[in-house]
């Protein structure tokens, strides 16, 4: 086949929807993924859904709830090295496996938690299982599909993340009424019926099939730090402050739709905060798919300042509204962006690393920029102590403006190259 045979070809590829001829080991690396992560943010996200509950029956205000908030946040780094590392070593199923099950047992723990330091435990085991599934996962996805594709693939999987949020809601809004709080977290054990699936079903990629070396922890990162450092720490930079913003108002908004008025917020009942955390959700769905499809047309890096200049612009604007159905309508326009860009990380990291480091690198990354991002919520916490609960969220603009900057200055393009 001559050169221009197979361009044509490759570009006859490239137009072709991302769905149409995948593989059934393509689509059950995709299903894997998705469920597994709409779960693991839905198990997450159970906390900010019963801040308010938990808080009046172990006896703690806004401050500690941003602490234990920070604290699993923080778990994740170390679960996305740990169980990023372990992808990359044992495999990425494997890996996988492991972390729903930390991640489901650590939630359900929280039900039982009758102090402050027994909650905290239990979030922090939460954590290390829900930043190691998204290594686990991305790594999965990103090595399973085609480059062409790679970016919308990883948008639809990452747009799991409002359904799991959203999810979260209704969950609470169904068993808190009638069960109180510790029941909500006992739904946390559903994700456990998912391990058992990905363990039958689901198949390592095969260019970590292909793979003659393993390397150890200490390689590993000797080439995060080493050749490949000022990719580390770039990634690490942007995704920090990105996730500042994103984790300082939206483990919030919960909590700040069910403020009364006269304390800075709109005085939500538990039905009407839940209906506008979903439908905002399907703002942040649709920014999450939107995403994907614009990186894989501009490039991821035009796409992240796009997304993170916008932000910047409406979060301040959000939390000035005071009229119900002026928050629902602008609500899921804040979510599309302040939450979409999410959907270019896994691609992004994919490209700057090789498939040796790759689920370390990514985990690493991605979960160590979510623990940096740990101060947020308990910065917003605390400020809110002292300060109008919206003016502590419209502060969290300031992340957004922060990431664009270090998007402009130092992110080389990503587009859709193929992997080493």
């Amino acid at each position: 086949m001559d050169t221009g045979t197979t361009a044509l070809k490759a570009a006859g590829t490239a137009r072709r929807p991302w769905y149409r001829g995948a593989s059934p080991a393509q689509w059950r690396a995709f299903g894997s993924a998705y469920i597994g992560w709409m779960l693991d943010i839905m198990d997450l996200m159970l906390f900010a859904m019963v801040i308010r509950y938990i808080s009046v029956d172990l006896h703690f205000d806004k401050g500690v709830a941003g602490i234990i908030a920070s604290l699993t946040l923080l778990a994740t780094a170390f679960g996305g090295l740990f169980f990023g590392f372990l992808a990359d070593r044992i495999g990425r199923t494997k890996s996988m496996i492991l972390s729903i099950l930390c991640y489901s047992i650590g939630t359900a723990l929280c039900g039982f938690a009758d102090s402050v330091t027994s909650l905290l435990i239990f979030r922090f085991l939460l954590g290390l299982g829900i930043g190691g599934e998204w290594s686990a996962g991305a790594a999965l996805i990103t090595e399973t599909w085609p480059a062409e594709h790679r970016a919308k693939v990883m948008a639809w999987v990452q747009s799991a993340f409002a359904v799991g949020y959203a999810v979260a809601a209704i969950v609470a809004a169904v068993i808190l009424p009638h069960f109180g709080w510790r029941w909500v977290f006992a739904f946390g054990l559903v994700p456990t019926v998912l391990a058992f699936w990905v363990r039958r079903h689901v198949e390592e990629p095969a260019i970590w099939r292909e793979q003659r070396v393993r390397l150890t922890l200490g390689q590993t990162l000797g080439m995060l730090f080493g050749p490949y450092a000022r990719s580390t720490i770039v990634g690490l930079a942007f995704t920090a402050a990105a996730m500042c913003g994103y984790w300082g108002l939206f483990t919030w908004i919960p909590a700040y739709l069910s403020t009364p008025v006269d304390q800075g917020g709109p005085g939500f009942d538990l039905m009407r905060s839940t209906t506008w955390i979903v439908i905002m959700q399907i703002g942040a769905a649709a920014g999450f798919v939107c995403f994907g499809y614009i990186a894989d047309r501009i490039g991821c890096r035009k796409s992240f300042l796009l997304f993170f200049i916008v932000s910047a612009i409406t979060v301040p604007l959000y939390v000035a509204i005071r009229e119900p159905m002026l928050l629902l309508v602008f609500g899921p326009v804040v979510a599309f962006f302040g939450t979409g860009f999410y959907s270019g990380f896994a691609p992004t990291f994919a490209e700057m690393f090789p498939t040796q480091v790759r689920a370390t690198a990514q985990g690493f990354i991605y979960n160590t920029g979510r623990a940096a991002s740990a101060l947020a919520p308990a910065a917003v916490g605390l400020l809110s102590r002292g300060e109008n609960v919206s003016v502590a969220l419209g502060a969290t603009a300031g992340f957004f403006l922060l990431a664009a900057l270090i998007v402009y200055f130092f992110l080389p393009e990503s587009h859709g190259e193929a992997l080493a």
